[in-house]
């Protein structure tokens, strides 16, 4: 597993306006210098009909040019920027910025801005005519190579207007945070239902019968929300202490400090030390994120749901697009196999406990705010529904349609008391019983354990 505090550490670098225009700004003051010390050392021959050959003054104009242009675009760039994600956050909701700030083609644009004209400043300090009072220098390579750095800005100015258009339409917004999904199901479910490897199974006796008298807490010695724990590091330190730890938490959840992290049995051995290093494994942020936090994609996609079929903006086809890539998600998670709550060391030995997200609980996330708030609007009601129908016929589990008839069948109780027309409930109604009809086929075949 890859190291969560690097990983948490890429994700805010990712999720930054500011490392790659970095990053391309070294590059650029890089390749001037290079360039430079190339016409210095007269070892490239200026013999070809694209390269500058003019003189200084020809040099400071094309170069003066170039740069100035470049800082005027990067400051218009930057204002559409901060205007698409003005219209995100009031479109899809404040959550979703932080998928606009991870965006690589708008970093990328700026940085390509910014770095020409820093290219170009550079240069342009360089030349020198014949009446300046120093050696006459016009470095032709680099000034070429400034008029290649403009062009290829010119190509992605295009592109930077096609791709704000693009980014800020809900379908597009949709689909990223669908692959968020996809992407997080992956990496938390990695095993595929049948395909596992098999495990030491837990048994309920091996917990000591006194955990819940003798286990002490420890407590959280900061706020914020829970993005990951270091589960490898957290595993090391139970084998080390000879610990059995338990956790209260789990990633998404709001921690306030002094709030309990986790109970550790025997208490005895809980001091300042261990209540550092298991701090130290769980790592607090400001925002919520998918890294381990399922549930995160889930609530962005119910978030631009509810915000659609809001009276104020009263877009439902937009709630229905979530709809169906909820759908989608859960279908994907349903051939997943949930890993065990019960952590085990090399020897077999009971050492972590974690408080795991459940199938009811997703089912929760995801349906509970669709359905509450759409209770008037037959179709979404009716897509919510297929929805479920869709994902009955992609499991066996009976715990899992035991779930998804609890929700339809309070979706069907809400539409009976939000629906006006008779007609509009007796078509929910239909669905409803085709949901059942999905649910008792699927009932039959017991699904691998």
């Amino acid at each position: 597993m890859r190291n969560v505090k690097l990983s948490k550490l890429w994700d805010q670098i990712h999720s930054s306006y500011w490392f790659i225009p970095a990053v391309m700004a070294v590059v650029a003051t890089a390749l001037a210098f290079t360039m430079l010390t190339l016409d210095r050392t007269d070892q490239v021959e200026i013999n070809y009909w694209w390269m500058y050959t003019g003189g200084a003054d020809g040099a400071r104009s094309l170069l003066g040019t170039v740069a100035g242009s470049m800082i005027s675009v990067a400051a218009t760039a930057f204002s559409i920027t901060i205007v698409a994600l003005q219209l995100a956050a009031s479109n899809f909701g404040p959550r979703l910025l932080r998928n606009f700030m991870q965006d690589t083609g708008n970093q990328i644009v700026l940085g390509t801005f910014i770095s020409t004209f820093i290219y170009c400043l550079l240069v342009l300090r360089t030349i020198h005519g014949e009446g300046d009072g120093y050696e006459e220098f016009v470095p032709q390579l680099s000034v070429t190579v400034g008029t290649l750095l403009a062009i290829i800005s010119i190509g992605v100015l295009i592109y930077f207007i096609h791709h704000a258009s693009t980014i800020i339409q809900a379908s597009h917004v949709i689909i990223n945070v669908s692959d968020d999904l996809h992407k997080t199901i992956n990496r938390l479910f990695p095993e595929k239902i049948g395909h596992s490897k098999p495990a030491y199974r837990e048994q309920i006796g091996e917990i000591p019968i006194s955990f819940e008298e003798e286990a002490l807490p420890i407590r959280a010695n900061s706020t914020g929300y829970l993005q990951a724990i270091d589960d490898e590091q957290l595993m090391k330190i139970a084998c080390n202490y000879n610990l059995l730890i338990r956790l209260q938490t789990r990633p998404g959840k709001f921690v306030v400090q002094g709030s309990d992290l986790v109970l550790v049995f025997p208490g005895e051995k809980v001091n300042q030390k261990l209540t550092k290093q298991i701090n130290n494994t769980f790592i607090l942020g400001k925002d919520r994120t998918e890294q381990q936090d399922l549930e995160f994609p889930i609530n962005q996609l119910v978030e631009i749901a509810l915000r659609a079929i809001s009276p104020a903006v009263n877009d439902p086809f937009t709630a229905i697009r979530c709809i169906d890539q909820l759908s989608a998600g859960f279908c994907h998670i349903v051939q997943r196999d949930f890993p065990s709550s019960y952590r085990y060391d090399t020897n077999n030995q009971l050492r972590v406990i974690a408080e795991s997200v459940d199938f009811a609980g997703l089912t929760d996330a995801a349906f509970n705010q669709i359905r509450q708030y759409e209770r008037s609007d037959a179709a979404v009601t009716i897509r919510l529904l297929e929805a479920i129908a869709v994902i009955a016929n992609c499991t066996n589990n009976c715990k899992y349609h035991a779930a998804l008839r609890r929700h339809a069948d309070m979706i069907l109780q809400d539409s009976r008391e939000g629906l006006s027309q008779e007609q509009d409930y007796k078509d929910v109604e239909e669905r409803y019983y085709q949901v059942i009809k999905n649910l008792d086929n699927h009932s039959t075949i017991k699904d691998w354990e």
